[in-house]
């Protein structure tokens, strides 16, 4: 039925190597997508835990914390390094503000914090030269356009 074979053995010969190299190439492919399926699982089945608490760094020298977060808050972002319950309880207690989606002030049930509001966060002084409403839309002329 299928016999559209050619009749001569060098034909012949030379379709059993082109196969056997295809098959080689396919064998290879098939172990290495096994291997990268089986890393997968191993890495998903031993996935750190999660911190139970986050702060969000900030940009520039030093890194200053900006805000806390709940280790498995999705808000974070991706400056951030783990902190432990009694840092993050000082950071929020000192005015860090915490995030307002995971609320890690309303979790660590900081006395002095009134539940449900976010302290004061102390602003950064701003470069030498520049002003607060230079660039505030309050201060641009009524017709929309810009001097």
């Amino acid at each position: 039925m299928f016999d559209n074979l050619p009749e001569d053995l060098p034909r012949l010969e030379t379709l059993r190597v082109w196969h056997t190299l295809w098959l080689t190439r396919i064998n290879a492919k098939i172990a290495a997508v096994l291997q990268r399926q089986a890393e997968t699982e191993h890495g998903r089945r031993h996935l750190p835990e999660p911190p139970d608490w986050t702060v969000e760094l900030g940009i520039g020298a030093g890194r200053p914390p900006v805000q806390v977060h709940a280790g498995d808050c999705h808000m974070a972002g991706k400056r951030r390094r783990p902190v432990g319950r009694d840092e993050a309880r000082r950071l929020l207690a000192d005015g860090l503000r915490p995030c307002t989606h995971c609320r890690p002030d309303t979790q660590l049930d900081i006395p002095g914090l009134p539940r449900g509001t976010t302290p004061a966060f102390p602003h950064r002084p701003l470069p030498q030269g520049h002003r607060r409403d230079e660039h505030s839309p309050a201060t641009a002329p009524a017709s929309g356009r810009r001097p």
